[in-house]
């Protein structure tokens, strides 16, 4: 990021601080949608009048309003929420012999917690903070830490407190900030070809096994043209919505088998239930080794969030019309939001690990909305799908979940790389994001090319020149060895077998 971004940003946040006198600066600025030639034009507005204000109440209809494109994020949102929390608790249910009976109570149980933060966090005093989603890319380690004895609520609570730190050090947005436009297009790109890919193979799998392959291919189809048709009458907000109607409908007209069998109901709330030796996660609470076994994980996971919440960012960045700097997400208040979420929902006893929310924050982006009132309708939609039942049904069935994530999260991704790698020196970088992200995951893969970058090995020579010593290879240099000493340690190096299976 360059030094005038930076001051741009800096202004923005200056702003958002300022005198109370900017407390009605949003009533008396706001004007109806019929006063403009186009509803792109209202809502662009409504993104450059408001004033947020941190750890003070913002209320709707005086801070901000409601849109009907505020729904479209918040249903994204609350899909993801039941698919990836049901990832992460099936993914630790599993080895522990818990059954689905756990998983589903569990995913019950953190719609419920996730809507309390969403409220107090994105909707009410923190409202330029992306709501405290799930830690996708943390996935893959979770049966690393199952195998080596981890505690889930030992690794959310130091995820919590390593995520404290780092959002009370300014550390997150200081990362942001060395990372250039290549590195961060060439993140975006990898995540988003990585993400599409594997959703259409997740769909012709499910296809193929219930002996119906050619659903896939006629929705994916399908719902390629719904979005290039969206994308040529400028409604790519609607992409979500439309798309899973068409999904499903297509693929439930052709015979594909549903059933609503999740019936209402509301998740046992007691936190010495979900951490008794017979109950719950039948682990009990967890002793001092615990919290020693898991302590890489949870720096790794930690790492993680830079580039997690950076790709969020930016792609809020390229969405919004100009003059919208105080709106948009903060990183290091995302991180406090997300480090309390985590704290607080592992000690009640929830299977999520936090992150910046991917499924809200993009399709929100793409609709031009601001953070606080999508956030409160997600908060709601979450209740409703938690206590209801059915709707998780729904939203986990793979040709609703496939093409929501596709058209809501890895496509929007891929426009956004592309964007941000078709001017200047970026493609260097970009390309070599895109390389180590391949050779071991996207954390290496950002914190190597970052190094390189800033070093002025590869991407804009004049950028690296202008860099103090520090930005330049210290703290790049510092985080690379940091990540690649952690990842030495858990087993995630290609070839190398984890260095702390030699201290057991």
């Amino acid at each position: 990021m360059t030094t005038n971004n930076t001051s741009t940003e800096q202004a923005g946040r200056d702003t958002i601080n300022s005198a109370s006198s900017v407390d009605d600066n949003y009533q008396s600025k706001h004007r109806s949608s019929a006063s403009f030639e186009s509803r792109d034009d209202y809502l662009c507005h409504e993104l450059q009048i408001m004033s947020p204000k941190r750890w003070r109440p913002n209320w709707p209809f005086k801070d901000y309003r409601f849109e009907w494109e505020d729904t479209i994020p918040a249903m994204a949102a609350t899909i993801g929420k039941v698919v990836m929390v049901g990832a992460i608790a099936a993914t630790f249910a599993g080895p522990l012999g818990l059954g689905d009976s756990f998983v589903l109570e569990n995913v019950r149980y953190e719609l419920i917690i996730v809507a309390f933060f969403i409220v107090l966090f994105s909707g009410f005093i923190l409202p330029t903070a992306n709501l405290a989603g799930t830690h996708g890319p943390l996935i893959p380690l979770i049966p690393l830490v199952v195998a080596a004895g981890g505690h889930p609520m030992a690794f959310g609570l130091l995820i919590g407190i390593f995520g404290f730190l780092l959002a009370i050090s300014k550390g997150g947005s200081l990362l942001a900030n060395l990372t250039s436009k290549g590195v961060c297009g060439g993140l975006l790109l990898y995540l988003g070809f990585i993400g599409t890919t594997s959703q259409v193979k997740k769909l012709f799998a499910w296809s193929e096994g219930i002996g119906m392959s050619h659903i896939s291919f006629v929705v994916i189809a399908c719902t390629i043209i719904l979005y290039a048709l969206l994308e040529h009458w400028k409604k790519r907000w609607l992409a979500v919505p439309l798309s899973c109607l068409l999904g499903g409908g297509l693929a439930f007209a052709m015979g594909a088998p549903f059933e609503f069998h999740t019936s209402p109901g509301f998740p046992n709330i007691n936190p010495m239930y979900w951490w008794g030796e017979n109950t719950g996660w039948m682990l009990g609470l967890p002793s001092a080794e615990s919290f020693i076994v898991v302590l890489p994980f949870a720096v790794l996971a930690v790492a993680m969030w830079s580039p997690d919440f950076l790709g969020h960012q930016v792609f809020q960045k390229i969405s919004y019309p100009a003059r919208t700097e105080k709106v948009q997400m903060d990183i290091d208040d995302t991180m406090v939001s997300a480090s309390a979420r985590q704290t607080v929902g592992s000690i009640l006893g929830g299977a999520n690990f936090a992150s910046s929310w991917g499924t809200y924050i993009v399709p929100a982006a793409i609709a031009k909305r601001p953070i606080p009132a999508g956030a409160l309708l997600t908060a709601l939609f979450c209740v409703v799908a938690g206590i209801w039942g059915y709707p998780m049904d729904l939203a986990i069935w793979e040709p609703v979940l496939c093409v929501a994530l596709v058209v809501g999260v890895f496509i929007p991704l891929l426009e956004a790389g592309m964007e941000m790698t078709r001017e200047g020196k970026t493609t260097q970088s970009a390309a070599i994001v895109v390389f180590a992200s391949s050779l071991v995951n996207p954390a290496f893969g950002w914190s190597l090319t970052m190094l390189l970058d800033n070093l002025g090995l590869i991407g804009c020579k004049d950028r690296s020149a202008e860099l103090s010593r520090a930005s330049r290879w210290i703290i790049p240099g510092i985080m690379f060895f940091v990540l690649t000493a952690v990842m030495a340690l858990v087993g995630l190096l290609p070839g190398i077998p984890a260095i702390l299976e030699n201290f057991r």
